[in-house]
């Protein structure tokens, strides 16, 4: 009795220790006393970036290798084409042979082409560019998520959106088991975000890359992830696994 006693006093204490080392966060990040650190502020740029057409983070899509895209010219049939960018980010057209299209977002890769067809061949041709498959930028989405699978990145994306494309964390999600798994540097590196604390607004919702593979701890469960939680008990902050 006295046994069950004490351990319901310890289990009382740490469970007060908690809420307010999780209070003392929240008001250190509201006052601006601190800052929850993300993924972004830490690192960087993951290996994945290239000039041929890797995601930079802007607000537009970049055209990337492996790409499928419609191009058309307004009036000029003979010049539209459906075209997958090869792996150093170029297609090739009628009449202008090869054009690099990796790195291009689709209104420069527009005008980029139009400048090219009316140095010789038209006069101020209208070029539309139309990305069919999102190929190049992608992020996994697995563990307790409604919708596992691989889905395109089309902007910038951040933790919380890339989720919602997956129809969110599924019933059994532990919310503050989220790892992101990235290499950088040639390293295969993962962090843990809690996302009851980014839907407070107690952290920033970091920023997800191409080739980002994001798990969800499912609670009470014995997974693999738990060893990875486990060496990595700092959330936000990427550490090599």
């Amino acid at each position: 009795m006295t046994h069950s006693i004490l351990r319901t006093l310890a289990v009382l204490f740490l469970a007060t220790l908690l809420v307010a080392c999780g209070t003392s966060t929240s008001q250190s990040v509201r006052s601006g006393t601190s800052k929850a650190v993300t993924a972004t502020d830490e690192l960087g740029e993951p290996d994945t970036r290239a000039d041929s057409g890797a995601y930079t983070g802007s607000s537009e899509y970049r055209v990337g290798p492996q790409d499928l895209l419609e191009i058309s010219v307004f009036q000029v049939n003979d010049l539209n084409r459906t075209v997958r960018v090869n792996s150093n980010g170029q297609i090739s057209l009628p009449l202008i042979g090869v054009v690099q299209a990796g790195g291009n977002t689709v209104q420069e890769l527009e005008a980029l082409v139009a400048q090219k067809l009316s140095d010789q061949y038209l006069q101020s041709p209208q070029v539309s560019v139309f990305v069919k498959e999102f190929t190049s930028q992608r992020v996994t989405l697995e563990g307790a998520i409604a919708k596992p699978g691989i889905y395109p990145i089309t902007g910038k994306t951040s933790l919380l959106q890339a989720l919602a494309m997956g129809g969110g964390p599924s019933e059994l999600a532990n919310l503050q088991g989220v790892v992101v798994f990235r290499v950088v540097d040639g390293q295969k590196m993962a962090a843990v975000f809690d996302l009851k604390q980014i839907r407070a607004g107690d952290a920033v919702d970091p920023q997800i890359y191409g080739d980002d593979i994001v798990v969800i701890d499912q609670s009470g469960a014995k997974t693999g992830l738990r060893r990875i939680l486990e060496t990595i008990p700092v959330f936000n902050l990427f550490r090599v696994y």
